[in-house]
């Protein structure tokens, strides 16, 4: 399924599937994807990333010895390098966070080990909302969890080169500039001493391709964004799948 302009669509509606797709790709994490030391919920989060946020966590296992590599789903970056176009590192030295996120977990303490956000209209809806998202993604990868940005909303003033652009440009000068005819944007980032960046610059029209989740600096998974937008979508009401379907 194509993505589809969420311009045309009220911010409520938005939220209702933002919330939805959150849920879907809890479920999709949480039935096998993930090693079974690790486990995914939707958190609420203070601070501005969110309103939803999707969080990673690991469990006593994995610290006790299991190989985080081992499960069919989880791949590593030597064997299998991410798919994405754009691929980014940065070195840095030594940098704290928090909104409703799907957070990923380990069991040990239930130790948040990855965030994935999707953007809202409400993160770019003024400069200091916009300043506040970054910052806080900024801190988040400086305290070593991994993360996953979906921005399914074009640059707008305050994110004239797109949110991934803004949030590397803190870690390097070197940010890529997306494609004017793929101005919506795919970043995971792995959160060591390097910060690495994968990006996928895409569009409206286009499906969504699966993006690393990291576990760890090497380790990660695939989420298959594709899947579950289409699985969320379909409880889109109908008088609003009407206009987002239009071409």
């Amino acid at each position: 399924m194509p993505v589809h302009d969420w311009t045309r669509a009220s911010a409520g509606t938005w939220h209702d599937f933002q919330l939805a797709w959150i849920a879907e790709l809890r479920s999709v994490l949480n039935d096998g994807l993930l090693p079974a030391d690790y486990y995914a919920q939707a958190e609420q989060i203070a601070g501005p990333l969110g309103p939803d946020v999707l969080t990673l966590q690991e469990t006593q296992e994995t610290e006790s010895g299991t190989d985080r590599s081992s499960t069919d789903q989880a791949m590593t970056v030597a064997m299998m390098p991410p798919r994405t176009r754009i691929r980014a590192e940065a070195e840095m030295n030594d940098y704290v966070l928090k909104r409703r996120t799907l957070v990923i977990r380990h069991v040990s303490g239930d130790r948040i080990v990855a965030l994935l956000e999707i953007v809202s209209p409400g993160n770019k809806s003024s400069r200091h909302a916009m300043r506040s998202f970054v910052e806080k993604a900024v801190e988040v990868l400086y305290q070593g969890y991994h993360l996953l940005i979906v921005d399914l909303f074009p640059p707008g003033t305050r994110d004239p080169h797109g949110v991934h652009a803004l949030i590397w440009g803190e870690f390097s000068d070197d940010a890529a500039q997306l494609p004017p005819d793929e101005p919506l944007t795919l970043a995971a980032y792995s959160a060591g001493p390097v910060k690495r960046a994968y990006v996928e610059p895409t569009a409206v029209g286009r499906e969504l391709i699966p993006m690393p989740l990291f576990l760890d600096l090497e380790v990660y998974v695939n989420v298959p964004l594709e899947t579950t937008y289409r699985a969320a979508y379909r409880g889109v009401p109908r008088r609003w799948r009407q206009s987002l379907d239009r071409i």
